[in-house]
């Protein structure tokens, strides 16, 4: 395996389990209680720090591809950043992590039962539909990238990362409230 590949992976990996922990939140958040006890407090802090984490880290990729798609616009990137026009387009897109952060934010705040029900929902939604896609599509786009050295600059991942992103994944996994899953909750 090469460290596109790698990198690709973990891209990939990282969307899936924010996926995962966002669809599990709304599960236990945004749903009617009908009786039923509240998730525990465990959970809902290691499932927001995780995305708090890896909406932060996505949000910063935007940042360093919003750089990299500038230099290669203006001619100061080497003559091998160049940046498929689709690229572009897509970073200026609806869907970014910093609107899923907010609307993060704005589930965390809802003080009543109803308000908090409609704001994950809504986190929900915006998840599983516009940013979900625009990370799928910029990843499709960023195999496009010529050099490897884009790959790393863009991605900033590495084998610290990597674990750090596994060892939140995990916390979350170990205080699942009963009858929410991980699994297969990609909202796909």
């Amino acid at each position: 395996m090469n460290e596109s590949e790698i990198i690709r992976g973990q891209l990939a990996t990282e969307r899936i389990h924010a996926a995962q922990v966002a669809n599990a939140c709304v599960a236990a958040f945004g749903a009617e209680r009908d009786g039923a006890a509240e998730p525990p407090a465990a959970f809902r802090e290691a499932s927001v720090s995780y995305l708090a984490w890896v909406l932060s880290r996505f949000e910063q990729r935007d940042q360093l591809l919003a750089e990299l798609i500038a230099r290669a616009g203006s001619g100061a990137g080497e003559r091998e950043d160049t940046v498929p026009p689709e690229l572009g387009e897509l970073a200026a897109r609806d869907g970014t992590s910093r609107q899923a952060l907010t609307r993060l934010e704005n589930a965390l705040a809802a003080a009543a039962p109803e308000t908090a029900r409609a704001a994950w929902q809504a986190f929900g939604q915006f998840f599983n539909t516009l940013w979900y896609a625009r990370r799928e599509a910029i990843e499709r786009h960023l195999a496009r990238l010529p050099r490897i050295a884009s790959w790393r600059a863009v991605c900033a991942i590495d084998a610290d990362s990597i674990l750090e992103e596994r060892t939140r994944y995990a916390q979350v996994a170990e205080h699942l409230p009963s009858g929410i899953t991980l699994l297969g909750a990609t909202g796909r």
